[in-house]
């Protein structure tokens, strides 16, 4: 089955800066509160390593609003809340070059697709605690390097 891939959706786990997490304790966090399966399609580790999550022929199960879920690929990176429980964005410089990596990649592979972050859909969240549609508008405007 194809789906019509609209967006590329950054996440982030809303962990603390530093505290390590992996794609299966991702999945058992989302099965305890009802998902069949891990949410997101990847999740970048705090050391760069992109995990696979839920296969891309699935729907994400990250964000139900605007048919993102559907119509998207979810991307998480390992943080978002700095030493102090506060919001920040805490990518490392690996997540960092593994994030414009992957996001190339995807991009070569759904060229129409929209970049964005969760809370482009849901005001009320801060994740991914960046821009991510600012941040990576070059992959779009300059093509895929």
């Amino acid at each position: 089955m194809t789906r019509n891939i609209k967006y590329i959706m950054i996440h982030c786990t809303d962990t603390c800066e530093g505290r390590e997490v992996t794609a299966e304790e991702v999945d058992q966090w989302h099965r305890q509160r009802g998902f069949n399966l891990i949410g997101y399609h990847y999740l970048i580790r705090l050391d760069g390593t992109v995990e696979h999550g839920r296969p891309l022929f699935m729907p994400g199960a990250a964000c139900p609003q605007g048919g993102a879920n559907k119509h998207g690929i979810h991307v998480c990176y390992v943080g978002g809340r700095n030493i102090h429980g506060e919001t920040a964005d805490t990518r490392t410089e690996a997540q960092r070059k593994a994030m414009i990596e992957l996001l190339a990649e995807l991009k070569r592979k759904y060229p129409s697709a929209k970049i964005v972050g969760h809370r482009d859909f849901n005001r009320g969240k801060a994740c991914p605690c960046f821009d991510a549609a600012a941040q990576y508008y070059y992959l779009k405007c300059q093509g895929v390097p």
